[in-house]
């Protein structure tokens, strides 16, 4: 029988697969970068504010603390974005004629909220509780940070479902005592109680949650 396809037919094959075989872990790989990178997670991107807010000079410069601003976080999931009042507090005696924060006494007094650009984000199908969190001793560093030390807040971790599962694999890892988990200086090396995260997660009865549920409700 006389042969159907040409000799070449051969080593073309073997080098299309090859080809393909290539293609796939050169794209997987580009995906893989992509996905990563600051153009999908966002990470030390610096969005502009309405009002040029720097943690930096307040917590670190001025002492105060999360929660005066963030005053749900001990309470509810969400941590809470202060309302205007808030900044006022302070802001009608300190430079209360600066041009910088015409856009905060501007919403005082037509009694609208400033449009805050949102930096940590998850999708809707995600369930995180700020709580539940503070209350078993994860630091606000490990998800946002050293906040303390922005100018401007950026997204310091990816946020990605991968990076959760690390700190639910291992939490003690994250874990510092309930009283140092607004401190932006806290240092375990310094901490004359010198618990471990092992004995703080006992402390805590913090457990490994890897289910499903536990963030998709």
């Amino acid at each position: 029988m006389a042969q159907i396809f040409h000799r070449n037919t051969n080593w073309i094959s073997k080098a299309s697969g090859a080809a393909v075989a290539v293609v796939a872990i050169v794209g997987a790989g580009v995906f893989y970068i992509i996905y990563n990178s600051p153009l999908v997670t966002g990470q030390k991107v610096k969005r502009a504010q309405p009002v040029p807010f720097s943690h930096q000079q307040h917590v670190k410069g001025l002492g105060m603390d999360c929660r005066y601003c963030h005053t749900s976080v001990e309470t509810s999931s969400f941590a809470g974005i202060p309302p205007i009042k808030t900044c006022m507090t302070c802001h009608t005696e300190i430079k209360k004629d600066s041009p910088l924060l015409e856009p905060v006494r501007q919403a005082f007094k037509t009694d609208q909220p400033l449009k805050w650009q949102r930096v940590h984000s998850l999708p809707d199908f995600v369930y995180f509780d700020h709580s539940i969190h503070v209350q078993k001793g994860v630091g606000c560093v490990s998800c946002h940070g050293p906040v303390a030390d922005m100018d401007v807040v950026w997204k310091e971790k990816t946020l990605h479902m991968r990076w959760c599962l690390e700190c639910h694999k291992h939490p003690e890892r994250n874990l510092r005592p309930r009283e140092a988990v607004f401190s932006a200086t806290w240092d375990p090396a310094k901490d004359s109680a010198q618990r471990t995260g092992v004995e703080l997660a006992k402390d805590y009865k913090v457990r490994s949650k890897l289910d499903c549920n536990a963030c998709h409700r």
